[in-house]
């Protein structure tokens, strides 16, 4: 396996809209192409669930 110890950068279209991957060690960014915010999720929460557990909530927030 090759490590992951620099950025690695990568563009994928979702719905007609470009977005800009970035998986660096300390995680993933998920940004719209042109932008600086976006989303982070962080290995560590990833592995320990509790990036799923963020999802949950957030969705159930939005239903409400």
């Amino acid at each position: 396996m090759t490590p992951l110890d620099k950025p690695l950068k990568r563009e994928l279209v979702i719905a007609d809209v470009a977005y800009t991957l970035v998986l660096d060690p300390a995680g993933l960014k998920l940004t719209e192409k042109g932008r600086r915010r976006g989303v982070t999720l962080l290995w560590k929460d990833l592995v320990s669930g509790d990036a799923a557990l963020a999802v949950a909530l957030k969705a159930s927030l939005e239903t409400n």
